[in-house]
């Protein structure tokens, strides 16, 4: 295997790469036509042999032509050569840091007889890929070495693409695994030094930046019309070899798993089933696990380490995976980083800024968090920040506090005042045997705060009914505003089918990747919005103006964090990546929540720091569901349905019974800060 034409989609890739550079050539050639025919007609009159009154008149309007669309074409192919091509945002892992690494991939090139990558990176993400980084905006590249091909001393191939590869891998995988795994992906380079092939890929490239260029707002006028018309061209050039262009990425990578095939088949077959567990560890531990903390101005420093925490949880209760933790006895590919905890530090600091819109450096209000501290830094801070905001929604709809006998500050805030609320007026209470029998202590003890609860704000709740669906109304359009900046995000990919030696990747492949091993790190394609839909809404009118009044207050924070987000990047040197000056993340985790997901999450809240403050509870982490509450050490798994029905249905019934069982003391003050 040393020449490309042994490779039947080899073969197929270099022919549509030709077509592509026919593309350009047709381009170039109609480009110097004006100027063609320009020089044709004033040679003729110089001669004698065009002349009259009818080739003047050619002859000057075919100069102007030529003087017109010279310059313009010129300026075309100034900026697709000269524009910054994309960049995937990355970690760079320099050889010094990680030899062992180095050694393997080049170990494994030298077996499959292709160029070794120029340069290794880390994306926080479950997949793995080539990336061209030989534009000189991207850098000096190093020195190429003389083309098999043409010979030695004849042409000079291309730089090596850069090997990037999902830091997820390095954590959940071994070393064999991970070998297998790459082995199709480093394959890729053999077509990646055909010159045709590059050069194809240069100019689509050169394209795609060029569309971004014209595309860059906050241009004066003059500059728009220009941009308007670089566009143009460049949208047409693009469609004149997109398929081509498709064609040739599928070609390269049918080679390149016609390549690997001698390389490690059998382990590559168990590798892949690794992939899509990790990818299903990785989704779980970014929607559970880190996005609550990001949301509280923190992000967890161990990402990585944190996927093989929340797989091996997952082998504990899914017995079709208990084959998996016996893996972990086996040298995991981390090792073959010097310095795996900085590794795995940046790698998580770079998926917060991806998936959230976080700020690229720490800071006071973006700070990092253990896993040890996890517990009390995030989950409590976040029933807590939750409860405040559903008291300052309450205190804004003008609900009174519940009177708390023998208390010392009757305004304190309680989980009463939220039950007392949400309850519909003249609702038949649910049996006490539709639930668990409780405590008949605490069955007394809490139908005494009840009763005491109850009896003074009856009145004044059903006047405040009557105007629940107008305050919703306002609260809807309070929270419509601010969601229009997230309209628009880039959805991530779905999780892709996994390849082996034998199958191409499913998809047409980026033109600047080659072999691809998995898919994004996001499991939803739905653009954010922060107003709930119909359907969605609570079911009673104060469920309905509660659940609107948070959305709007949760907008207005959104708003103005959004804004102080940008302020401070303004103020700091972006990332090479980020060409834009929009603080929202390019691949967000999950669309905005409903409002009936919010009035959830803060009545689960405020119940879960009720029992935390008078029941002895204590907040934990749970890797594969995220915050959870440990009641007398054991996970409260039952209380969302119960949250549910107060929300939905206006009935209290098993909120309190499941209280009173558990010990918890509605009518108590609650801790907010």
């Amino acid at each position: 295997m040393t020449g490309i034409g042994v490779e039947a989609g080899a073969q197929a890739a270099r022919s549509r790469a030709l077509a592509v550079l026919r593309v350009r050539g047709r381009a170039l050639a109609a480009a110097l036509l004006p100027a063609g025919a320009a020089v044709i007609l004033l040679t003729g009159a110089s001669t004698g042999h065009l002349v009259g009154p009818g080739w003047d008149a050619a002859r000057w309007i075919v100069g102007v032509l030529a003087l017109l669309v010279l310059p313009a074409a010129a300026g075309v192919a100034v900026v697709v050569a000269r524009a910054r091509p994309a960049m995937s945002p990355t970690v760079p892992i320099p050889e010094e840091s990680a030899p062992d690494l180095y050694r393997m991939v080049r170990d494994l090139a030298d077996r499959l007889d292709v160029p070794a990558p120029s340069a290794i990176a880390l994306t926080p993400d479950c997949d793995s890929w080539l990336e061209d980084r030989a534009h000189s905006a991207h850098g000096p590249p190093p020195r190429p070495a003389p083309d098999e091909i043409a010979g030695p001393g004849r042409r000079r191939a291309p730089v090596a693409p850069v090997l990037v590869i999902g830091s997820p891998f390095l954590w959940w995988m071994r070393v064999g695994e991970l070998r297998a795994v790459l082995a199709p992906v480093i394959a890729g380079t053999g077509p990646s030094a055909h010159p045709d092939i590059a050069a194809a890929r240069r100019f689509v490239r050169g394209l795609d930046a060029a569309v971004a260029v014209a595309s860059t707002p906050g241009r004066c006028p003059l500059a728009r019309g220009l941009c308007a018309a670089l566009g143009w061209v460049a949208r047409l050039l693009l469609r004149g070899c997109r398929e081509h262009a498709t064609q040739m990425e599928r070609g390269v990578a049918a080679a390149a798993a016609e390549r690997a095939q001698a390389v490690d088949y059998g382990l590559r077959i168990v590798a892949q089933e690794q992939v899509g567990l990790a990818y299903a560890g990785w989704d779980r531990l970014l929607t559970k696990v880190a996005l609550p903390a990001w949301r509280m101005g923190r992000w967890p420093s161990r990402l990585d380490a944190g996927v093989v925490a929340a797989l091996t949880e997952l082998s504990r209760r899914d017995r079709l995976a208990e084959g998996f933790a016996s893996r972990l006895g086996e040298r995991p590919a981390c090792d073959l980083l010097e310095e795996p905890g900085a590794v795995d530090e940046a790698a998580s600091l770079l998926a917060a800024r991806l998936f959230h819109g976080g700020p690229a450096e720490p800071g006071p209000d973006w700070s990092p968090v253990d896993w040890q501290a996890y517990p009390e830094e995030v989950v409590d801070r976040t029933w807590r920040a939750d409860a405040a905001r559903l008291h300052r929604v309450l205190d804004s709809l003008g609900v009174r506090p519940s009177p708390t006998p023998g208390a010392p500050d009757p305004t304190a805030p309680t989980l009463s005042r939220v039950l007392d609320h949400l309850t519909t007026p003249n609702r038949p209470q649910t049996s006490p045997q539709t639930a668990e029998d409780p405590a008949p202590e605490a069955l007394a003890h809490t139908a005494e705060g009840e009763h005491a609860a109850h009896a003074p704000s009856q009145a004044a709740e059903g006047e405040r009914a009557a105007h629940a669906p107008s305050r919703a109304a306002e609260g809807e359009r309070a929270a419509h505003a601010p969601s229009q900046a997230a309209e628009g995000e880039v959805a991530p990919h779905d999780p892709p089918q996994a390849a082996d030696g034998e199958h191409t990747p499913q998809g047409p492949p980026a033109p600047d990747d080659e072999t691809r091993t998995g898919g994004a790190g996001g499991n939803t394609d739905a653009e954010g919005e922060a107003e709930a839909d119909p359907a969605e809404a609570p079911g009673t009118p104060r469920s309905a103006a509660l659940a609107a009044g948070i959305t709007a207050e949760l907008a207005r924070e959104e708003a103005r964090a959004q804004q102080h987000a940008a302020t401070a990047a303004r103020s700091q040197e972006r990332p090479r990546w980020d060409d834009s000056d929009c603080v929202l993340p390019p691949f967000p985790l999950q669309p905005q929540r409903t409002a009936r997901e919010l009035l959830a999450d803060h009545v689960t809240a405020m119940v879960c720091c009720a029992a935390v403050d008078t029941a002895g509870a204590v907040p934990a982490l749970d890797w594969l569901d995220g915050p959870s509450l440990l009641l007398g050490g054991e996970r409260a798994a039952d209380l969302a349905p119960k949250v549910r029905s107060l929300i939905e249905e206006g009935d209290p019934g098993p909120l309190r019974h499941w209280l009173a069982a558990s010990g918890i003391r509605p009518e108590k003050p609650v801790r907010l800060v």
